[in-house]
């Protein structure tokens, strides 16, 4: 199974297309001609789902169908826990089957109706070789006594993926480069985020297309700082548009001081000189073993996952899978008897 969505093109994105490979036959299902596809949920539900980098799939799935499947195989976990170093699946359809897919229509808008048979092409492509790319990384799992792993990374993927999203953020708008601004640079960056998500909705298009991350911190710092920013504005900027952004700009800026957004300081929190030690120990043990493995360090634990577990094993450990606890266990501190 693979999917496809409009998220280049559309705001908020939603899903276009669903491609499915059973023995015999390559299927094209449209979620947008307002089906009723409960038969297919139905009968999905507790078999095996093929896919290939699942994640993305399996949120948009759940997100649209509350589709949940009972087993994945990811065609991608498979080929970077055999150390394959290209695992794309373009990569692995060529490496394998000597087979190169024309991933031109890639960022095509999977709205638009009819699709073009080139469209149509990359949609089965996705799909066809997957049920054989599959049996033979499960083979040289298996013969790596990996199959387990890999089943473990499934199962934490498909749970991941299956739970109601709930935005904890509740300022999106601190965007990256945010850190640096003072509260007047911040109002005006809070009311430039908020007129972008309105125009992006209006015009059904990502946030992106309509200014991009970097022009509104530039914008935000320049009309704090009284500095022109009219050249910061896109010259594709139509005069409705242009005056929509002034206007936000002016709003932030006749905000009382005493109204102004707080800046949020990470204090952070220092390693201590024994938490360095287990930090670098934990590395050694890690980096180790994904030599002798050919493996993805990250595969095993992240920067992240070091820096935690050498905080506190005991919290934080039972977050890792057990294949990964396993390989990790000499990094633990020892228990006094």
């Amino acid at each position: 199974m693979d999917t496809e969505a409009d998220s280049l093109h559309a705001y908020p994105q939603k899903l276009c297309l669903i491609q499915l490979s059973i023995p015999g036959e390559d299927v094209l299902v449209d979620p947008l001609a307002g089906l009723d596809l409960s038969a297919l949920w139905l009968a999905l539900k507790d078999r095996e789902i093929i896919m290939h980098g699942a994640d993305y799939d399996l949120r948009m799935l759940y997100k649209t169908y509350e589709f949940v499947p009972k087993q994945v195989f990811d065609t991608m976990l498979a080929a970077r826990l055999l150390g394959i170093p290209k695992f794309s699946l373009s990569d692995l359809v060529a490496k394998f089957f000597g087979v190169h897919m024309d991933k031109a229509p890639q960022k095509a808008n999977w709205a638009m109706r009819p699709l073009t048979r080139r469209m149509i092409a990359y949609a089965v492509s996705d799909t066809k070789y997957l049920q054989p790319l599959a049996d033979l990384l499960r083979r040289q799992l298996e013969a790596k006594g990996r199959i387990d792993w890999h089943a473990q990374l499934c199962d934490q993927l498909v749970r991941d993926c299956s739970r109601p999203q709930v935005d904890t953020d509740t300022e999106p708008w601190r965007i990256k480069g945010s850190t640096r601004l003072g509260p007047r640079a911040l109002a005006v960056l809070h009311a430039l985020w908020e007129w972008r998500e309105h125009e992006a909705r209006s015009a059904n298009r990502p946030p992106f297309f309509v200014l991009r991350h970097d022009t509104l911190i530039s914008i935000a710092e320049s009309v704090a700082a009284h500095l022109p920013f009219d050249q910061l504005i896109p010259a594709r900027f139509s005069p409705r548009r242009r005056a929509g952004l002034l206007a936000a700009v002016n709003k932030a800026m006749s905000i009382p001081d005493s109204q102004l957004p707080r800046q949020i300081v990470n204090p952070g929190r220092r390693q201590t000189p024994a938490e360095k030690m287990r930090l670098a120990r934990l590395r050694s043990i890690r980096d180790r073993h994904a030599v002798k493995l050919k493996l993805d360090p990250a595969l095993i634990a992240s920067r992240a996952t070091l820096i935690a577990l050498a905080q506190d094993w005991e919290a934080n450990a039972p977050a890792l899978l057990p294949w990964q606890r396993e390989l990790l266990k000499q990094g633990a501190p020892c228990r006094e008897t």
